[in-house]
């Protein structure tokens, strides 16, 4: 396989008026092209700090990480992946169109570009038609679903999402986990998700990085047995239940370390 991120040995320090801060320590992880990815943990683990060193809005203070073969910089600069927030992010006086277009409007694109690009990327989350609305007309899911179609326009290989659902109800965390393994089927892309949730997490993915509490160390990388087409009553399965265990004993080893 062509491992698209490598890590090794990644610290980083914050420096705070109260002292260092040690949001990661030690960390090894590589990941393949075409992987789903989670990280789990507990809150302040570093989970999000380690995606954030991922896309170049963190830098560590130890240790090396590669995107692609390059820097995490290189790789922003080379527009290698997309970036989805915990909150759909988007901007109220703009139209869904518009705010899908925006990342294309600044990267230079033409006109014709944009629209093919916005109406693909709708397509690609099932929010055809909805173009010329605005985000308060539409449910938290759908702007969260517009949201990773912002991050889908400009065709990024690299996908990295923290947090996407957590503010969503159960009911339609399914459904859009459902919706995102259906995309990540059809695009290929390589996703690297941060979650508090031990369902979605073995749900979506083929592999699941468990994270101990701060400094953020990496305590179990679990390869997922589970098939590629995984329907949602796949969790009522012993096969499920069996990765969901070993994710709990995970997170409850890493609390050993305080």
């Amino acid at each position: 396989m062509n491992t698209i991120i490598s890590a090794n040995n990644l610290d980083l320090t914050f420096q705070t008026n109260d002292g260092p801060v040690h949001a990661l320590k030690g960390v090894n992880l590589d990941i393949d092209q075409g992987d789903f990815v989670s990280f789990i943990g507990p809150s302040g683990c570093g989970k999000t700090t380690f995606l954030r060193v991922m896309a170049d809005l963190e830098q560590p203070t130890g240790g090396t990480i590669t995107v692609n073969g390059v820097s995490p910089r290189e790789a922003r600069l080379n527009r290698a992946y997309g970036y989805v927030f915990q909150a759909a992010g988007l901007y109220p006086w703009r139209t869904i169109g518009g705010n899908i277009r925006l990342p294309l409007e600044i990267m230079g694109y033409d006109k014709a570009a944009q629209a093919e690009r916005v109406e693909k990327t709708l397509e690609l989350v099932d929010l055809a038609g909805f173009e010329k609305k605005f985000p308060w007309q539409l449910s938290g899911g759908m702007q969260q679903r517009a949201s990773i179609a912002r991050a889908l326009a400009f065709d990024a290989d690299i996908l990295l999402m923290d947090e996407p659902f957590g503010a969503l109800d159960e009911i339609v965390r399914d459904h859009l986990n459902e919706q995102l393994l259906n995309l990540w089927d059809r695009t290929g892309k390589t996703i690297g998700f941060v979650t508090h949730s031990i369902p979605e997490a073995v749900y979506l993915s083929t592999k699941i990085v468990v994270m101990s509490p701060r400094p953020g160390r990496i305590t179990d990388v679990i390869e997922s047995p589970l098939p590629k087409e995984r329907p949602l009553d796949i969790r009522d399965t012993p096969e499920f239940l069996e990765v969901a265990h070993r994710v709990r004993e995970g997170l409850r080893a890493g609390h050993s370390y305080d």
